[in-house]
C-alpha cells in the first residue's frame, strides 16, 4: 500500500487441524465457486512463495550489486519470487525526507541512480532466473513526482482541481495524480511497463494501489504484457474484479488486520472463519491472496511483527502458509527485523542473526513438497474443523488427493487442553517441526502451550 497512509493492522496465530464429514464445520471445495477467471497463472507460480526487497536498506551499500550477493541465500531459504520495491528514480520536487519516497516516480524508464544501472538489474533478474527464481517490480501507476518527465510536456496526462491546479492523493503531497481519461496517457504507461519485460525480461508487477487505478486499464495491461511473456501481476488491492483479468494475486489486507485483532486479544479465532467465509463468497478459488504478517507499509507505519503480534508471530506465520493463498516475507524477517524500517531515510537491515532462516526455509518446503498447500486450483480444500476451545484453537485441513495437511494452533495467551474428533482421516502422521510421528486415534485431545501451533502430514 501507498507509504504515507497509515494501515491498521490484526494479528493472527493458526491453528490446523483435520477433522472427519461428521466433525467438519465448514468446507471449501475447489469447485464450489463458479466465478469464471479469464487469466492463466503462469505455471512457476503454482506452489510460489514472495519475497519482498527494499534494495535502499537491505545493505549499506543499497545498491542492486551489493542485493545480489545475497541471492543465493534466498535461494537456499526456498524464496521463489523476488518483489522489488520501485527501481525508478524518485522525485525532488516536493520531496518527503532527504531521500524521499520510492513511490514517487520521476521516470518510468529510468533506474534510480542510487541503486545501479540497468546492467545491474539484468544481473539480479539473469542470477534469478538461473536458480529458477523470479523477479516483479514495483509499479506506481495512480501517480507521479511532481517533477516527472512527463509534467512539462503532458500535462494533461495529470488531473487537476477546479482551478486548474494538479491534485495530489489523500495526504501524498509529493506526488499528483495521472488523469485515466486519456488515453495517451494510457498507451505511455503500458509502454513503459513493457519496456522493463522487454528490457529486463523481468517477470511481471507489483502495483501499488491498484484500485485507484480503472480495472479496464489494467485488463488491457495484462493483455499487452501476456503477448511478450506469461507475466505474474500482484494488485495492493481487495478488488475483486482485479483478478479476473489482470492480477493473479491481490492482498489479503481484511485478514491480515483480523490476525493483529486476534494475537492482541481483541478478536477470537471465531472470526477467522467468517472472514474466511466472505472471502469465499466473492473471491475465485483460483484467485490467489496474498497472506502476510509484515510488509514494508505495515513494518514502517503500524509497527514490526513483534510490536504487533508479540508471542503469536510465529503461529500466525505458520498460519499464511496453510491458507490458501501465497505467504510473503518481508526482508529482514529472516533475520528477526526489530525495528520499524525508516521510510525517507536510510536504515540498513542487520543480517548478523539468521535466526528465523530455517524456520522460513522449514515453511518453503512445507509449501512446495505438499500439494494440498499450492496456490488457487492448482492447490487442495480446506475443511475448518470443529473443536471445544473453538474461540482459542483455529484448526484446519488441507486435502488434495491422498495429500492432507493439519494445522492445529492455540491463539490464546492460555496453555489448553482441547479435544477433536479424527474420524475418518484418524492414523499416522508426521509432526513437522518436531520430526517426529504420531498417530491420530478418532477422539484425542491435544495440550497446547500459549500461542502454540503443530503442523501434521499424513503418512
Amino acid at each position: 500500500m501507498k507509504v504515507f497512509s497509515i494501515i491498521i493492522i490484526g494479528i493472527i496465530s493458526i491453528s490446523i487441524f483435520g477433522c472427519t464429514q461428521q466433525t467438519k464445520e465448514s468446507t471449501k471445495t475447489m469447485n464450489d465457486n463458479k466465478k469464471t477467471q479469464a487469466l492463466q497463472h503462469p505455471e512457476w507460480s503454482k506452489n510460489a512463495n514472495i519475497y519482498e526487497v527494499n534494495i535502499r536498506q537491505y545493505t549499506k551499500e543499497g545498491t542492486f550489486k551489493a542485493f545480489e550477493k545475497h541471492i543465493d541465500r534466498l535461494h537456499d531459504m526456498g524464496v521463489d519470487i523476488l518483489w522489488l520495491m520501485p527501481i525508478n528514480p524518485i522525485g525532488e520536487k516536493n520531496r518527503k525526507g532527504p531521500l524521499g519516497s520510492y513511490y514517487s516516480i520521476k521516470d518510468y524508464k529510468a533506474i534510480n541512480p542510487e541503486f545501479g544501472n540497468l546492467d545491474d538489474l539484468k544481473s539480479i533478474v539473469n542470477k534469478a532466473h538461473s536458480l529458477n527464481m523470479h523477479v516483479i517490480i514495483d509499479w506506481v501507476a495512480n501517480h507521479s513526482s511532481w517533477d516527472n518527465i512527463w509534467v512539462e510536456e503532458h500535462a494533461d496526462w495529470y488531473d487537476h482541481d477546479s482551478t486548474g491546479n494538479f491534485v495530489s492523493p489523500f495526504d501524498w503531497t509529493d506526488v499528483i495524480s495521472l488523469n485515466y481519461d486519456n488515453a495517451d496517457m494510457r498507451n505511455a504507461m503500458i509502454d513503459a511497463m513493457a519496456y522493463w519485460v522487454d528490457s529486463a525480461q523481468i517477470d511481471g508487477f507489483r502495483c501499488d494501489v491498484a484500485d485507484l487505478v480503472p480495472t479496464d486499464f489494467w485488463d488491457n495491461a495484462r493483455k499487452q504484457l501476456d503477448k511478450r511473456k506469461p507475466v505474474f501481476m500482484l494488485a495492493e488491492a481487495e478488488k475483486t474484479d482485479l483478478q479476473k483479468n489482470a492480477f493473479d494475486m491481490t492482498y489479503a489486507w481484511d485478514f491480515h488486520h483480523l490476525m493483529n485483532d486476534v494475537a492482541q486479544g481483541k478478536k477470537t479465532v471465531l472470526a477467522f472463519k467468517e472472514l474466511l467465509n466472505k472471502q469465499d463468497s466473492i473471491f475465485s478459488t483460483n484467485d490467489f491472496r496474498m497472506y502476510f504478517t509484515s510488509n514494508h507499509d505495515e513494518n514502517s507505519w503500524n509497527g514490526t511483527v513483534y510490536e504487533r503480534m508479540e508471542d503469536a508471530y510465529e503461529s500466525m506465520t505458520v498460519l499464511t502458509y496453510i491458507l490458501p493463498g501465497m505467504p510473503l516475507i518481508y526482508n529482514g524477517q529472516e533475520a528477526g527485523l526489530n525495528k520499524r524500517l525508516k521510510f525517507f531515510d536510510k536504515d540498513e537491515i542487520s543480517w548478523d542473526n539468521l535466526k528465523f532462516a530455517n524456520f522460513y526455509t522449514q515453511l518453503n518446503n512445507l509449501k512446495k513438497e505438499n500439494p494440498a498447500l499450492w496456490n488457487g486450483n492448482f492447490g487442495g480444500d480446506y475443511t475448518i474443523i470443529k473443536n471445544d476451545q473453538n474461540e482459542k484453537v483455529f484448526s484446519i485441513l488441507r486435502t488434495k488427493g491422498d495429500n492432507k495437511v493439519l494445522l492445529i494452533a492455540n491463539f490464546s495467551k492460555d496453555s489448553i487442553d482441547v479435544n477433536l474428533n479424527f474420524k475418518g482421516i484418524q492414523g499416522e502422521y508426521s509432526k513437522y517441526f518436531e520430526n517426529q510421528n504420531i498417530i491420530l486415534s478418532e477422539n484425542q485431545h491435544f495440550f497446547l502451550n500459549p500461542w502454540q501451533s503443530f503442523v501434521l502430514i499424513a503418512l
